[in-house]
């Protein structure tokens, strides 16, 4: 039977896409060390693609950078000094511009958006407790799937054909409508307020871009993928591209929303 190409990558991102997913709610489950383990593990591994993907001729540096992105990033988690924090935040991003002949800029900017989504979310899930974490989970993977099936079921006219040729807009507003809906479930019991659903469509907009961001970086970069560490199905970056972008948006919302901690 000849497989139908609209479909052909959907097994592996059903295996890869539940495999991390089971990971990922796990380590946030247990919280403390081990989520702090596989924030560190997670945020160096996409700090050494990202280094690849602009200096594909230096293995080596990518690895050097990603040991002492692991090393800053412990560091920050186990302090409480503002000052500090604000400052070490920062010294990933620079050491790793100041090390690419080229693209420095574009290097720092997502350097740092990496780093400072692995340290917030560690923080956020020790203030607000679990449920949030599961919240923001929910609507990328909800995003995500729902994108993917109504781009491909519906079609149509594309979102930014020439950053990201694959996404529609039935598929992008699907997901908005999916995260909208997961916005009311939650709401049925938390204590969030009634703004919940629209700031749930906020972070999957987020996701979405998140991903077209990384789209551009490869097309910029000339590369397909930004490792070859999942077989046949990129890196963890091309994997965590849209839960980057919605993370960077909820510890926004974070600083100006009144979030009410809710634990089970």
């Amino acid at each position: 039977m000849t497989k139908n190409p609209k479909w052909e990558d959907l097994r592996d991102r059903v295996i890869y896409g539940a495999g991390m997913a089971v990971l990922g709610m796990l380590g946030i489950w247990l919280g403390g060390i081990w989520f702090q383990m596989l924030a560190v593990f997670v945020t160096a591994v996409m700090i050494w693609e990202l280094t690849l993907m602009v200096r594909l001729d230096a293995p080596t540096q990518g690895m050097l950078l990603a040991a002492f992105t692991a090393s800053v990033l412990s560091g920050l988690l186990a302090t409480e000094q503002t000052g500090l924090i604000l400052s070490l935040l920062f010294v990933p991003a620079i050491v790793g511009a100041v090390m690419m002949p080229r693209e420095r800029l574009t290097f720092f900017l997502f350097a740092l958006g990496i780093v400072v989504a692995g340290w917030g979310l560690v923080v956020f899930r020790e203030t607000y407790g679990v449920v949030w974490l599961f919240w923001l989970i929910a609507v990328v993977i909800a995003t995500d799937i729902f994108g993917y099936f109504a781009g491909r079921m519906i079609g149509g006219p594309k979102f930014w054909p020439a950053v990201s040729p694959k996404k529609t807009w039935s598929g992008t507003i699907a997901g908005w409508v999916a995260s909208a809906i997961i916005g009311f479930i939650f709401l049925g019991f938390t204590n969030a307020g009634n703004d919940l659903p629209w700031i749930s469509v906020a972070l999957s907009f987020a996701s979405q871009m998140g991903d077209i961001a990384e789209s551009a970086l490869k097309r910029r970069m000339k590369v397909k993928d930004s490792s070859t560490l999942i077989p046949g199905h990129g890196g963890l970056f091309d994997r965590f591209d849209g839960l980057l972008g919605a993370a960077l948006v909820m510890l926004f919302v974070a600083l100006v929303v009144d979030i009410p901690e809710v634990r089970f």
